[in-house]
């Protein structure tokens, strides 16, 4: 069986026409933020679904349904994961690779990235948005394969990003692997939003810098944080959260 391990639903819309063999799993999560507590998957599933405030059916019906087609996958399956660079994907590729680690069936698993993007392209952080069918196949095409050693290197990473361990996460992004380009960087960006000084985080220091220098509307404020910290990936959801606690600090 070949799974396609899609990062929202943005993608999933385009994706059929691409017409790349094989069954879609949507990964409908942020896990950027929130709580992350829970020593099992039925743990952690509460509560996300609490920190979302949502109900049980919605979340399963979101989240949960799909992550079951990887958890009922069968022997010699095969799993393409459909994320790109930035902080919020990378969060997101490290918890599905360590789902699909704790699998006890034979498998193979690739890394699906951008690789039809010139990496200067400002887009080049959240790419698959605008791609077409022709550039989703050259995606396709430019798959990376995960060793044991990756898979286990990316459970390692979500680990120390689920207990917050910063430390252990920066070391771990001292090692990268091919299949975890930017890691550095991407940790960085992470480990900066937590200063140990308790000085404001590195989003909230650029948001402070724009509503002074350009502009205090959020549309104008969140195209303008893009242009500078892409990286993060942050949706309105995350960003709105961290505007308003800045213009309540004003």
């Amino acid at each position: 069986m070949v799974y396609h391990v899609l990062n929202g639903d943005s993608l999933a819309y385009s994706f059929p026409e691409a017409k790349i063999e094989g069954s879609i799993v949507v990964i409908r999560e942020a896990l950027i933020d929130g709580d992350l507590s829970g020593d099992n998957l039925h743990d952690f599933w509460q509560s996300r679904t609490q920190y979302l405030n949502i109900t049980e059916a919605e979340y399963y019906n979101a989240v949960v349904k799909e992550f079951e087609k990887i958890l009922d996958a069968p022997v010699n399956s095969e799993f393409n994961l459909w994320f790109e660079y930035d902080l919020f994907c990378q969060v997101n590729m490290w918890f599905v690779i360590s789902v699909v680690n704790s699998l006890p069936i034979k498998k193979t698993v690739f890394a699906v990235y951008t690789s039809h993007l010139d990496k200067t392209n400002k887009h080049f952080w959240n790419g698959f948005g605008p791609a077409n069918s022709e550039e989703l196949n050259v995606c396709y095409a430019n798959r990376i394969p995960l060793s044991e050693g990756d898979l286990f290197f990316g459970q390692a990473l979500w680990n120390a990003y689920k207990n917050d361990n910063l430390d252990e996460l920066t070391n771990l992004s001292k090692h990268p692997s091919v299949p975890f380009s930017y890691l550095q960087e991407v940790v960085k960006a992470h480990v900066d939003r937590f200063p140990k000084d308790g000085s404001k985080g590195r989003p909230e220091q650029v948001i402070e810098d724009i509503t002074k220098n350009i502009s205090t509307d959020f549309h104008e404020v969140f195209k303008e944080f893009w242009k500078r910290e892409s990286i993060y990936g942050f949706g309105d959801t995350q960003l709105k959260t961290l505007y308003d606690k800045v213009m309540r600090a004003r």
